[in-house]
């Protein structure tokens, strides 16, 4: 075997230090929690990557991390795209998208940080080239609906003093749009004008719903608005930037780039965000990024930020990348940010590794 190939795969699991009940418009979530895959190489070199889990269908992640698992032993770590190609092949009967495509994700993305690490090049470098990563616009993300207003307060302003300039709240409260309006009300009170503000509705609405909200929240100074309505309504979303007169983002949900070419050709769309899990990785992150160029949609993508800030660092003018505290008390060396801007690390590749005692290896 060449030393860059997969010698072994372990899982384990993880909780962020933050844990705690939370919900959006279509999910109460009871606790922060995390997949986490470690390859180990040949030549004895390592690489992890994680995904966000919840705690949603255990027992069919557990399955899917098993058949995954099974493609990546022997697998040259150099050719991660024939790597996604491969499981793609294997896992057509079933459908090779959702879950499959997820735990696919995982390996790929363990599959570069071993690459970047036996190397000796960060992330950024290997793809660009480049000698210097640069730095990407980053917004703090929160605001849940299930925050009393004390808490949805504290945590906004809290995001301002540690230098954030954009943050982002949850929409589609139960009581209604008169409600998500107050909230928006309050969070702009507090953090001033100069913070900008963007809301989330996790398809949580209707087009009459979403519509109404849209409308009323420009005076607020709203800079996009996010999953408004269920992700596959492509004529829902056509309508709403028709009427609406704010920016739209999604793409979080999707695992192919279907939507992404729908939207672009509807000019329905403002911002992209791609999952890079549910994408399959780091080829499936920066295709969705050349089509959304291509229409010229930034790219802005969600939750991952430890990886998507060095990914966006090699897309030209990224729109910025989600900021969540979760994972920063779990590994080694959490992503600096600082003034609005996240810089990504200069370590091999992506920069940072789980503490040992955070992780429990996961069952089978």
């Amino acid at each position: 075997m060449a030393p860059s190939r997969v010698r072994a795969v372990d899982y384990f699991t993880a909780a962020s230090p933050l844990s705690r009940p939370i919900a959006d418009s279509t999910h109460q979530i009871p606790a922060i929690n995390f997949i986490v895959t470690r390859v180990t190489l040949e030549d004895g070199t390592t690489g992890e990557g994680y995904l966000l889990a919840f705690h949603f269908n255990p027992a069919a992640i557990r399955g899917a991390l098993a058949d995954v698992k099974h493609l990546a032993l022997g697998w040259d770590t150099n050719d991660t795209r024939g790597f996604d190609q491969a499981c793609d092949r294997e896992f057509e009967y079933f459908g090779a998208v959702g879950l499959l495509r997820w735990a696919r994700g995982l390996i790929n993305v363990a599959m570069w940080d071993a690459r970047g690490r036996q190397a000796g090049k960060p992330i950024w470098q290997l793809i660009g080239g480049r000698t210097e990563a640069g730095r990407v616009p980053v917004y703090g993300s929160g605001g849940w609906l299930s925050y009393s207003d004390d808490e949805l307060l504290a945590e906004a302003t809290g995001y301002v003093r540690r230098g954030f300039t954009a943050i982002k709240l949850k929409v589609g409260a139960r009581e209604g749009i008169a409600r998500d309006l107050e909230r928006i009300a309050k969070v702009r009170a507090a953090v001033g004008p100069q913070v900008r503000i963007m809301i989330d509705a996790n398809q949580g609405l209707d087009l009459p719903q979403a519509l109404a909200l849209a409308r009323q929240a420009r005076i607020h100074g709203i800079d996009w608005f996010e999953e408004p309505l269920v992700h596959t309504d492509f004529a829902g979303y056509q309508a709403l930037k028709r009427e609406a007169g704010i920016q739209l983002a999604m793409g979080e949900r999707e695992f192919d780039l279907v939507a992404l070419r729908e939207l672009a050709e509807r000019k329905a769309l403002d911002l992209w965000q791609p999952d890079l899990l549910r994408l399959g990785g780091v080829e499936g992150w920066l295709d969705s990024a050349a089509l959304a160029r291509q229409h010229g949609l930034p790219v802005l993508p969600h939750y991952y930020k430890e990886y998507d800030a060095p990914l966006a660092c090699t897309v030209p003018e990224a729109y910025g990348v989600e900021s969540f505290d979760w994972v920063d008390g779990i590994i080694d060396r959490p992503l600096r940010i600082e003034r609005g801007y996240a810089y990504p690390s200069a370590e091999p590749g992506w920069g940072f590794s789980f503490k040992a005692e955070a992780l429990r290896e996961l069952a089978g």
